[in-house]
């Protein structure tokens, strides 16, 4: 390196500072602003070993963070680990964390609830149809959609949701490996 060039851990700290990433992103990063590989693995092993690049940690925070403040369920957070870079069983550990600490239901919940007020001259029947839609694209599992929507609303639920198609899935519906599709 010479003088006046920033180093691939320089460079690093400097993103990181501004937001928290994980460790592919920050490959990517180095790579294209033109260091060496060995260089940025030398940046990213110096980083792990004083704690500033954990991504075990940050799927963690992250997952609580998507379930809790903006409504988004499992398959949808998993998927947006795996788009950042992260392995997949450490994706698994940040979500099974998150779900031990944010009842998934209650995140649903407040979804739901917000959505059906915002649209209260919507016939119940046909906001509650829309509404389904809305919860799995957000990657919540099937059941847990179905099943809170009998709760929340038992009076439409069961018609609607029989009109939806008879088979829902008994468990998640979904892999851990498949994509949700996003409404926002």
């Amino acid at each position: 390196m010479t003088q006046g060039t920033t180093s691939a851990y320089e460079r690093a700290l400097r993103r990181l500072s501004r937001r928290e990433q994980t460790e592919a992103e920050l490959r990517r990063a180095l790579s294209r602003a033109g260091h060496e590989e060995d260089e940025v693995e030398a940046a990213l092993r110096r980083l792990r070993g004083q704690g500033f690049l954990d991504d075990a940690a940050l799927a963690g925070r992250f997952a609580r963070s998507r379930l809790a403040n903006l409504g988004h369920g499992r398959y949808r957070i998993r998927e947006a680990l795996r788009v950042r870079g992260v392995a997949p069983p450490t994706v698994e550990e940040g979500v099974r964390a998150a779900l031990s600490e944010v009842p998934e239901g209650e995140a649903l919940d407040a979804v739901a609830k917000r959505y059906w007020g915002q649209r209260s001259s919507v016939e119940p029947r046909e906001r509650l149809r829309k509404l389904t839609g809305v919860l799995l694209r957000r990657g919540f599992p099937a059941a847990l959609v179905r099943e809170r929507l009998q709760a929340l609303w038992p009076d439409w639920a069961g018609e609607v949701l029989d009109e939806a198609g008879g088979d829902w899935p008994d468990g998640d519906g979904l892999e851990s490996g498949d994509k949700v599709l996003h409404d926002e």
